[in-house]
């Protein structure tokens, strides 16, 4: 990470990685109708970046490189993130300056790899930092909590273990395994799969000894998602092909629609991803690493 403060002007540049759940169960409901999840959080070493310029005046704006009207706008989850915070320091009588933000987009949206939840929760980070907010690391998991379930993890910055809505963290050691990660051209909208009726809600909680232990796990998004969209099953179906270079079966992340498969090695993950796109032009995908935590860890 460079340019970490704005006294020379220029704006700096921090990172905000993808993710994959390794397994999603739902175990059960909450009264007020939230489902309560179990899941582990793996963060990649891939992911978007976004700039900080330093303004004269209050104004936050953003850029989007490359533009994208789907995510312009205020309802962005960054400004949202960047008015949050701004409030936040208010309430403490500690003015800010106004911030140029510039998005560099690499995460697909609508995959379940978290890019909304990432970028939003680096905005908070960063300008918990730039601004000198001085809020704690809980007080900015908080925050990122209002803007969705997945904030806090990456405001945390460790891949973890999950419960409640996703917002009950116990960070997890994983093995540093590469992984093969496919993103269909389809756009899940996550609101309407937690309405369905047939989406399974009692799956029996599990520990982290059993997840090490190779417990039956799976996420139950998955075969509800390739039901609706056959380009997600097209997309496993492929990796299913590779299994004997997986150390887990694929599997889809999030509400998806991204799929992926964990291997041992970069060039087994990197061997898969050229066979599976070299033999199908509607699929593209990448590799990444995944990683104990991200950057972000240092400014929290």
């Amino acid at each position: 990470m460079t340019g970490l403060g704005w006294s020379d002007g220029a704006a700096s540049r921090w990172p905000a990685p993808a993710k994959l759940n390794l397994f999603l169960h739902i175990t059960g409901r909450r009264a007020d109708g939230y489902h309560l999840l179990q899941t582990v959080f793996q963060l990649l070493d891939y992911g978007d970046q976004l700039a900080f310029g330093k303004r004269d005046d209050q104004r936050i704006t953003l850029t989007l490189e490359p533009h994208n009207e789907a995510l312009d706008g205020d309802d962005n989850l960054v400004c949202r993130a960047a008015a949050l915070i701004a409030q936040a320091a208010a309430q403490k009588g500690r003015p800010v300056c106004g911030v140029d933000i510039t998005l560099y987009k690499k995460i697909p949206t609508g995959a379940g790899l978290g890019g909304g939840s990432s970028d939003a929760a680096t905005t908070l980070v960063a300008l918990n930092h730039l601004w000198q907010t001085g809020l704690s690391v809980e007080s900015l998991a908080r925050l990122g909590l209002q803007l969705g379930a997945d904030v806090p993890v990456f405001v945390r910055a460790k891949s973890a273990w999950a419960e409640g809505v996703g917002e009950l963290l116990q960070p997890i050691a994983l093995p540093s395994h590469w992984f093969v990660v496919l993103n269909p051209a389809v756009h899940v909208a996550t609101a309407s799969l937690f309405g369905r009726p047939e989406l399974t809600r009692d799956c029996a909680p599990i520990t982290i000894r059993a997840f090490r232990s190779g417990a039956n796990t799976g996420n139950v998004f998955e075969p509800l998602v390739c039901r609706l969209h056959s380009e997600v099953r097209h997309a496993l179906d492929a990796l299913r092909a590779h299994a004997h270079q997986g150390v887990r079966p694929s599997r889809m992340t999030g509400t998806g629609a991204s799929v992926f498969l964990e291997c041992e090695t970069q060039a087994g993950a990197q061997k898969v991803l050229d066979a599976v796109t070299g033999s199908s032009q509607s699929l593209n995908g990448f590799v990444a690493k995944g990683v104990e935590h991200s950057a972000l860890l240092h400014y929290t």
